[in-house]
């Protein structure tokens, strides 16, 4: 049998030189990296690091400085225990009086006495928080509506001071009902003790809202009344 040769198939075009093999190139490598054979090196370290660098790094201020600008909690929400413990010291004597104390009024010590209130009647096994705050309410409307019937055209006794002095002067009726975890209840002591407070508080709120108000000592004598009854009111909480 004769001898067949190879076939040879050649590329188009009259060219007989033979063609080159080319070598594969890595995936995703861009052209004209150093490193052909393994990719996504390519990459300058200087020019990384200067753009790390900390230099460009936004400049932030202090925070204990940003701090020290800023004004106490307390004052931010308008509370003054300065003020709150001058009147409370004011309350405690009821024959010197300084009303200009309380010419500035304000709801910070009226809620820490009726919180003060409430919490040693819940000691007492009694649960009065809201009646206290709605009976507060309904005291501070009922001296308003009495005095400027009163003083008419001339009264200048707003709804917020009625009730910063009513909160104020409920300062011997906390001290009677912190008292009254001590007396025993239903006997004369009891009521005797309840009497001496009720007197206090109307004394000091009477004079408190004469020197403050407007035509307030031509009706002493009714808004000592006005004052009693609304004392006696919370007094009751204490002794039933």
């Amino acid at each position: 049998m004769a001898n067949v040769p190879p076939v040879v198939f050649r590329s188009g075009g009259s060219s007989s030189a033979p063609q080159q093999r080319r070598l594969p190139t890595a995936p995703f490598q861009p052209p004209g990296s150093s490193n052909p054979g393994i990719p996504f090196l390519s990459f300058d370290v200087n020019s990384a690091a200067a753009s790390t660098s900390f230099s460009a790094a936004p400049h932030f201020p202090s925070s204990s400085a940003a701090f020290d600008d800023e004004p106490p909690l307390l004052e931010e929400l308008g509370i003054n225990t300065k003020q709150i413990y001058q009147k409370t010291i004011s309350i405690l004597n009821p024959f010197r009086i300084n009303h200009h104390l309380h010419e500035d009024a304000d709801l910070s010590g009226p809620f820490l006495f009726l919180m003060a209130f409430g919490l040693f009647q819940l000691l007492a096994g009694k649960l009065h928080f809201g009646i206290i705050l709605g009976w507060v309410t309904m005291a501070s409307v009922f001296l308003y509506v009495v005095f400027n019937m009163l003083a008419g055209k001339n009264g200048n006794l707003d709804m917020f001071k009625c009730l910063s002095l009513i909160g104020y002067c409920m300062l011997p009726i906390v001290m009677l009902s912190a008292l009254s975890l001590f007396v025993p209840q239903g006997g004369t002591a009891i009521l005797v003790v309840t009497g001496v407070f009720v007197v206090w508080a109307t004394r000091v709120c009477t004079g408190l809202v004469v020197e403050l108000a407007s035509c307030g000592d031509e009706h002493r004598g009714l808004i000592t009344y006005a004052c009693f009854l609304i004392y006696v009111l919370f007094s009751m909480l204490v002794v039933f």
